[in-house]
Protein backbone atom coordinates (compact mmCIF):
# COMPACT_ATOMS: atom_id res chain seq x y z
CA UNK A 1 0.00 0.00 0.00
CA UNK A 2 2.18 2.61 -1.24
CA UNK A 3 -0.87 5.55 -1.72
CA UNK A 4 -2.28 6.29 1.13
CA UNK A 5 -6.00 8.64 0.52
CA UNK A 6 -6.88 11.11 3.62
CA UNK A 7 -10.00 12.89 3.64
CA UNK A 8 -11.53 14.72 6.46
CA UNK A 9 -14.52 15.90 8.02
CA UNK A 10 -14.09 19.43 7.45
CA UNK A 11 -15.82 20.81 10.92
CA UNK A 12 -13.71 19.10 13.27
CA UNK A 13 -11.30 21.35 15.35
CA UNK A 14 -8.62 18.84 15.37
CA UNK A 15 -8.93 18.01 12.04
CA UNK A 16 -5.80 20.49 10.43
CA UNK A 17 -3.75 18.99 13.05
CA UNK A 18 -4.38 15.43 12.26
CA UNK A 19 -4.43 15.99 9.07
CA UNK A 20 -0.92 17.49 8.56
CA UNK A 21 0.38 14.89 11.21
CA UNK A 22 -0.61 12.05 9.15
CA UNK A 23 0.64 13.00 5.97
CA UNK A 24 3.77 13.72 7.30
CA UNK A 25 4.01 10.37 9.37
CA UNK A 26 3.11 8.79 5.85
CA UNK A 27 6.15 10.85 4.71
CA UNK A 28 8.66 9.48 7.03
CA UNK A 29 7.06 5.76 6.64
CA UNK A 30 7.37 6.37 2.34
CA UNK A 31 4.13 6.45 1.48
CA UNK A 32 2.53 9.11 -0.62
CA UNK A 33 0.09 10.68 0.95
CA UNK A 34 -2.92 11.93 -1.92
CA UNK A 35 -5.10 14.46 0.13
CA UNK A 36 -8.86 15.01 -1.28
CA UNK A 37 -9.21 18.65 -2.21
CA UNK A 38 -11.38 20.08 0.40
CA UNK A 39 -9.34 18.47 2.79
CA UNK A 40 -5.65 19.59 1.85
CA UNK A 41 -7.46 23.33 2.26
CA UNK A 42 -7.38 22.81 5.76
CA UNK A 43 -3.38 22.45 5.74
CA UNK A 44 -2.35 25.18 3.30
CA UNK A 45 1.21 24.36 3.62
CA UNK A 46 0.67 20.90 2.99
CA UNK A 47 2.69 19.68 0.00
CA UNK A 48 1.72 16.92 -1.14
CA UNK A 49 -0.87 14.83 -4.12
CA UNK A 50 -4.11 16.50 -4.31
CA UNK A 51 -7.65 15.10 -5.80
CA UNK A 52 -11.24 16.08 -5.90
CA UNK A 53 -13.15 14.07 -3.57
CA UNK A 54 -14.29 11.98 -6.38
CA UNK A 55 -10.62 11.01 -7.96
CA UNK A 56 -9.55 9.97 -4.54
CA UNK A 57 -10.89 6.29 -4.39
CA UNK A 58 -8.84 5.43 -7.97
CA UNK A 59 -5.48 7.55 -6.50
CA UNK A 60 -5.67 5.21 -3.22
CA UNK A 61 -4.11 1.74 -2.38
CA UNK A 62 -5.86 2.64 1.47
CA UNK A 63 -8.34 5.81 2.38
CA UNK A 64 -7.50 7.04 5.37
CA UNK A 65 -11.14 8.38 7.12
CA UNK A 66 -10.68 11.22 9.96
CA UNK A 67 -14.53 12.41 10.90
CA UNK A 68 -17.44 10.16 11.72
CA UNK A 69 -19.79 7.86 10.75
CA UNK A 70 -21.37 9.77 7.97
CA UNK A 71 -18.01 11.35 6.47
CA UNK A 72 -16.89 7.51 6.28
CA UNK A 73 -20.57 6.26 4.59
CA UNK A 74 -20.37 9.11 1.68
CA UNK A 75 -16.73 7.26 0.89
CA UNK A 76 -17.84 4.36 1.01
CA UNK A 77 -20.51 4.40 -1.85
CA UNK A 78 -17.91 6.69 -3.86
CA UNK A 79 -15.39 3.52 -3.53
CA UNK A 80 -18.22 1.11 -4.80
CA UNK A 81 -16.71 -1.70 -6.58
CA UNK A 82 -13.02 -0.30 -6.68
CA UNK A 83 -12.26 -2.39 -3.22
CA UNK A 84 -10.33 0.12 -1.78
CA UNK A 85 -9.90 -0.66 2.35
CA UNK A 86 -10.71 2.37 4.57
CA UNK A 87 -9.43 3.06 7.89
CA UNK A 88 -11.93 5.45 10.08
CA UNK A 89 -10.61 7.42 12.67
CA UNK A 90 -12.98 8.77 15.07
CA UNK A 91 -13.11 12.46 14.76
CA UNK A 92 -16.96 12.63 15.24
CA UNK A 93 -19.69 10.96 17.83
CA UNK A 94 -20.76 8.04 18.05
CA UNK A 95 -18.76 6.47 15.67
CA UNK A 96 -19.27 2.87 15.22
CA UNK A 97 -17.96 2.93 11.20
CA UNK A 98 -14.83 5.18 12.94
CA UNK A 99 -13.98 2.97 15.68
CA UNK A 100 -10.45 3.70 15.21
CA UNK A 101 -9.14 6.63 18.00
CA UNK A 102 -6.80 9.06 17.03
CA UNK A 103 -4.25 7.47 19.53
CA UNK A 104 -5.24 4.17 17.78
CA UNK A 105 -4.67 5.82 14.06
CA UNK A 106 -0.58 5.08 14.27
CA UNK A 107 -0.52 1.99 15.43
CA UNK A 108 -3.15 0.97 13.11
CA UNK A 109 -1.17 2.14 10.49
CA UNK A 110 1.48 0.28 11.03
CA UNK A 111 -0.22 -3.20 11.60
CA UNK A 112 -1.68 -2.30 7.91
CA UNK A 113 1.88 -1.70 6.44
CA UNK A 114 3.56 -4.99 8.49
CA UNK A 115 0.82 -7.15 7.04
CA UNK A 116 -1.19 -7.74 9.91
CA UNK A 117 -3.98 -6.03 8.69
CA UNK A 118 -7.64 -7.18 9.66
CA UNK A 119 -10.05 -6.47 7.19
CA UNK A 120 -13.86 -6.27 7.54
CA UNK A 121 -15.67 -7.11 4.58
CA UNK A 122 -19.47 -5.41 4.89
CA UNK A 123 -22.15 -5.63 2.31
CA UNK A 124 -24.09 -3.16 0.86
CA UNK A 125 -27.56 -2.54 -0.90
CA UNK A 126 -28.01 -1.55 -4.42
CA UNK A 127 -31.73 0.20 -4.52
CA UNK A 128 -33.04 1.70 -7.60
CA UNK A 129 -36.48 3.57 -7.62
CA UNK A 130 -39.07 2.39 -10.93
CA UNK A 131 -41.79 4.61 -11.95
CA UNK A 132 -43.83 4.14 -14.96
CA UNK A 133 -41.86 0.65 -15.36
CA UNK A 134 -38.85 2.80 -16.41
CA UNK A 135 -35.37 3.07 -13.58
CA UNK A 136 -35.52 6.78 -12.19
CA UNK A 137 -32.60 6.76 -9.66
CA UNK A 138 -29.89 4.19 -8.58
CA UNK A 139 -27.47 3.98 -5.52
CA UNK A 140 -25.72 2.06 -3.50
CA UNK A 141 -26.16 1.82 0.87
CA UNK A 142 -23.91 0.71 3.25
CA UNK A 143 -26.27 1.45 6.23
CA UNK A 144 -29.54 2.07 4.59
CA UNK A 145 -32.54 2.64 2.14
CA UNK A 146 -35.13 4.75 3.64
CA UNK A 147 -38.56 5.20 2.89
CA UNK A 148 -40.12 7.95 5.14
CA UNK A 149 -43.27 10.18 4.83
CA UNK A 150 -42.76 14.25 5.57
CA UNK A 151 -43.17 16.48 8.61
CA UNK A 152 -47.03 16.67 7.64
CA UNK A 153 -48.02 13.58 5.99
CA UNK A 154 -50.23 11.16 7.26
CA UNK A 155 -49.69 7.57 7.19
CA UNK A 156 -48.32 5.78 4.59
CA UNK A 157 -49.01 2.29 2.98
CA UNK A 158 -46.04 0.18 1.48
CA UNK A 159 -46.91 -2.82 0.12
CA UNK A 160 -43.42 -5.46 0.83
CA UNK A 161 -42.69 -8.10 -1.97
CA UNK A 162 -40.13 -11.01 -1.66
CA UNK A 163 -38.26 -12.86 -4.56
CA UNK A 164 -42.02 -11.42 -6.29
CA UNK A 165 -44.17 -12.58 -3.39
CA UNK A 166 -46.55 -10.56 -1.87
CA UNK A 167 -44.84 -10.56 1.97
CA UNK A 168 -46.86 -7.73 3.90
CA UNK A 169 -47.97 -4.54 3.96
CA UNK A 170 -47.14 -1.70 6.40
CA UNK A 171 -49.11 1.43 7.69
CA UNK A 172 -46.65 3.25 9.15
CA UNK A 173 -44.53 6.66 9.41
CA UNK A 174 -42.30 4.33 7.19
CA UNK A 175 -39.72 1.57 6.31
CA UNK A 176 -36.11 1.18 7.03
CA UNK A 177 -34.14 -1.48 5.03
CA UNK A 178 -30.79 -1.96 6.82
CA UNK A 179 -27.48 -3.59 6.07
CA UNK A 180 -26.17 -5.37 9.41
CA UNK A 181 -23.73 -2.76 9.09
CA UNK A 182 -26.58 -0.41 9.13
CA UNK A 183 -28.31 -2.27 11.98
CA UNK A 184 -27.04 0.03 14.42
CA UNK A 185 -28.10 3.22 13.07
CA UNK A 186 -31.35 4.38 12.39
CA UNK A 187 -32.75 0.66 12.44
CA UNK A 188 -31.48 0.57 16.23
CA UNK A 189 -32.95 3.44 17.30
CA UNK A 190 -36.93 2.32 15.68
CA UNK A 191 -36.55 -0.83 17.66
CA UNK A 192 -34.32 -3.35 14.96
CA UNK A 193 -31.96 -6.17 16.01
CA UNK A 194 -28.40 -5.53 15.97
CA UNK A 195 -26.74 -7.68 13.92
CA UNK A 196 -23.47 -8.89 13.17
CA UNK A 197 -21.35 -6.32 10.58
CA UNK A 198 -19.87 -8.94 8.50
CA UNK A 199 -23.13 -11.38 8.04
CA UNK A 200 -25.09 -11.52 4.51
CA UNK A 201 -28.19 -10.48 5.70
CA UNK A 202 -30.62 -7.59 5.12
CA UNK A 203 -33.50 -6.03 8.24
CA UNK A 204 -36.77 -4.94 7.25
CA UNK A 205 -37.49 -2.40 10.21
CA UNK A 206 -40.89 -0.54 10.06
CA UNK A 207 -40.92 2.93 11.73
CA UNK A 208 -43.94 3.93 13.52
CA UNK A 209 -46.27 0.98 12.34
CA UNK A 210 -50.17 1.53 12.50
CA UNK A 211 -50.33 -2.12 13.19
CA UNK A 212 -48.68 -3.52 16.24
CA UNK A 213 -48.07 -6.95 14.98
CA UNK A 214 -45.78 -5.52 12.20
CA UNK A 215 -42.41 -6.47 13.59
CA UNK A 216 -38.74 -6.10 12.04
CA UNK A 217 -38.06 -8.97 10.31
CA UNK A 218 -34.57 -10.77 8.97
CA UNK A 219 -33.99 -11.86 5.43
CA UNK A 220 -31.04 -13.60 3.49
CA UNK A 221 -29.16 -10.55 1.75
CA UNK A 222 -29.67 -13.18 -1.73
CA UNK A 223 -33.66 -12.26 -1.47
CA UNK A 224 -34.81 -9.07 -3.82
CA UNK A 225 -37.19 -6.85 -2.14
CA UNK A 226 -39.70 -4.37 -3.57
CA UNK A 227 -41.46 -1.60 -1.67
CA UNK A 228 -44.18 0.01 -3.16
CA UNK A 229 -45.71 3.21 -2.40
CA UNK A 230 -49.80 3.36 -2.38
CA UNK A 231 -50.12 6.58 -0.92
CA UNK A 232 -50.10 10.39 -2.87
CA UNK A 233 -48.50 12.53 -0.17
CA UNK A 234 -45.21 13.35 0.65
CA UNK A 235 -42.84 10.34 1.05
CA UNK A 236 -38.74 10.69 1.07
CA UNK A 237 -36.06 8.00 -0.08
CA UNK A 238 -33.14 8.28 1.75
CA UNK A 239 -29.63 6.33 1.33
CA UNK A 240 -27.50 6.21 4.06
CA UNK A 241 -29.36 9.62 5.41
CA UNK A 242 -27.30 11.45 2.57
CA UNK A 243 -28.78 11.28 -0.79
CA UNK A 244 -32.90 11.68 -0.99
CA UNK A 245 -35.23 11.19 -3.90
CA UNK A 246 -38.85 12.40 -3.57
CA UNK A 247 -41.45 9.29 -4.23
CA UNK A 248 -44.64 9.41 -6.08
CA UNK A 249 -47.58 7.28 -5.65
CA UNK A 250 -46.93 3.46 -7.23
CA UNK A 251 -43.17 3.95 -7.13
CA UNK A 252 -41.11 0.58 -6.81
CA UNK A 253 -37.75 0.63 -4.78
CA UNK A 254 -36.12 -2.37 -5.47
CA UNK A 255 -33.26 -3.53 -3.16
CA UNK A 256 -31.01 -6.16 -3.49
CA UNK A 257 -27.62 -7.18 -2.56
CA UNK A 258 -24.59 -5.69 -4.35
CA UNK A 259 -22.30 -7.36 -6.20
CA UNK A 260 -19.81 -4.92 -4.35
CA UNK A 261 -18.45 -4.83 -0.86
CA UNK A 262 -16.99 -2.31 1.26
CA UNK A 263 -13.47 -3.95 3.24
CA UNK A 264 -13.20 -2.00 6.45
CA UNK A 265 -9.76 -1.98 8.21
CA UNK A 266 -10.35 -2.55 11.52
CA UNK A 267 -7.69 -1.93 14.75
CA UNK A 268 -6.58 -6.01 15.39
CA UNK A 269 -7.43 -5.44 18.72
CA UNK A 270 -10.71 -3.84 18.87
CA UNK A 271 -13.77 -6.26 18.04
CA UNK A 272 -17.20 -5.62 17.15
CA UNK A 273 -18.49 -6.76 21.28
CA UNK A 274 -15.91 -3.93 22.31
CA UNK A 275 -17.38 -1.75 20.07
CA UNK A 276 -20.82 -2.23 21.67
CA UNK A 277 -19.65 -1.81 24.97
CA UNK A 278 -17.98 1.08 24.43
CA UNK A 279 -20.37 2.96 22.75
CA UNK A 280 -23.85 1.23 23.74
CA UNK A 281 -22.47 0.84 26.77
CA UNK A 282 -23.54 -3.05 27.50
CA UNK A 283 -22.51 -4.68 30.67
CA UNK A 284 -23.48 -1.38 32.89
CA UNK A 285 -25.72 -1.38 35.20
Amino acid sequence: MKRVGIIARLDRAEAADAVAGLAEWLAHHDRIPVVEKDTAALVPALSTTVVTKSELPSHADLIVVLGGDGTLLSVARMVGDLGVPILGVNLGGLGFLTATTLEEMFPALEAVFAGAIVLDDRMILAARVVRRGERFAQHVALNDVVITKSAMSRIINLSVSVEGQQATAYRADGLIIATPTGSTAYSLSAGGPILFPTMDAVVLTPICSHTLTNRPIVLPASQRIEVTLLTDQDVMLTIDGQVGFALREHDTVEVRQAAARIRLVRFPQKHFFSVLRAKLKWGER
